[in-house]
């Protein structure tokens, strides 16, 4: 009979690796499939990608390491962070951009620490962040909703874009995100946050297509089925509940109090939690074992700290989306905040 002991920090699945890491891969797929439904083939093209480049990048690495590659290989780890990758960039971006994010993740921020359970920042998001800065253009061409294109894509025009820039009749990514009136589309984040710093309210924000008639076409659904994936990791007990419940209510009461006081310049509680990757990171970001905090007390004020800069770089910062920049900076803070909150041994004061 063979047991598995399971190193610190503990999970309530004491199982191998590989099962943990195909039980959170599953629970992607709600999300991924609502990103498919809402903006075509594009991320699923992207997550292949990923994953091919990160198998290969292991692969190597590995054997340059002299380590068990079979064990390793395929302990799931790898193909989650390329899964992560593949949802977090633009559905266009170029092909380069999922390779070159994913051969970072496993090359530099995991193997070049030792290896999972030695990474001290999530792999996923020092990729998103460092393709971020190294490429903004490519990586702020986010694709608007199929019901909001004036050209339509099916997978081969939207292959064709990934690999040229172009569809087989010639239009460019940025003439796919043209709107029928002739104006650019960008994520509701990115919109509301332009039209305040024109000057216009919440509210005239607001009217905007892509926001639609609750909070965001399209993102609100893909928000929604990463927040069902969630809990079926929760109630595997895969995660702990604790994490995604603390971001979350330091999200709502960061935006609660700014709406409270200025509803004109503030958007709602609703629209943080359904707009961005909120969901995704409360879920399938923070809650990384090995690169969060490890107490119950760490992890309550990693989230809370997580959300906190959530907001505050959302409202104040230059990048709409802020979940990647939160965690690389919790991550940072990690052991610091598990130095202060560690249980105290027994029997000592």
């Amino acid at each position: 009979m063979a047991y598995w002991i399971a190193s610190s920090p503990h999970n309530h699945i004491q199982d191998k690796t590989s099962a943990l890491m195909r039980l959170v891969i599953y629970a992607t797929i709600p999300g991924i499939i609502a990103q498919w439904y809402f903006f075509g083939w594009g991320n699923l093209i992207q997550i292949g990608l990923a994953t091919v480049t990160a198998l290969i990048a292991e692969f190597l690495v590995l054997s340059l390491r002299e380590k068990n590659i079979k064990e390793q290989l395929f302990d799931g780890s790898a193909i989650l962070t390329a899964v992560l990758i593949g949802i977090s960039i633009p559905a266009l971006a170029p092909w380069w951009v999922s390779v070159l994010g994913a051969l970072f993740a496993i090359a530099i921020v995991k193997q070049l620490y030792g290896g999972l359970g030695h990474n001290p920042f999530n792999p996923a998001m020092a990729a998103y962040v460092m393709l971020l800065i190294s490429f903004p253009v490519q990586m702020t061409l986010w694709q608007p909703p199929l019901s909001l294109m004036h050209h339509q894509l099916d997978f081969v025009n939207t292959l064709s874009v990934i690999f040229t820039n172009f569809t087989l009749d010639g239009y460019s990514v940025e003439q796919l995100r043209t709107h029928i009136d002739g104006f650019t589309m960008a994520t509701p984040l990115d919109t509301v946050k332009t039209a305040l710093t024109m000057g216009k309210t919440v509210e005239e924000a607001m009217t905007s297509p892509v926001i639609g008639e609750y909070f965001s076409v399209g993102w609100q659904w893909i928000n929604a089925a990463f927040l069902l994936g969630g809990f079926v990791l929760i109630y595997k007990k895969a995660i702990s509940w604790v994490t995604p419940a603390s971001f979350l209510a330091s999200i709502f009461v960061c935006s609660f109090i700014a709406f409270m006081v200025s509803p004109d310049t503030n958007t709602s509680t609703m629209f943080h939690w359904f707009s961005g990757a909120t969901m995704l990171g409360a879920f399938f970001i923070l809650t990384d074992p090995v690169s969060g905090a490890t107490s119950v007390k760490g992890r309550i004020v990693f989230a809370a700290l997580a959300g906190f800069l959530v907001f505050i770089i959302r409202k104040y910062g230059g990048y709409p989306d802020a979940v990647a920049f939160a965690v690389l900076l919790c991550n940072m803070a990690a052991p610091l905040i598990d130095q202060f909150t560690r249980p105290r041994t027994y029997g000592h004061q």
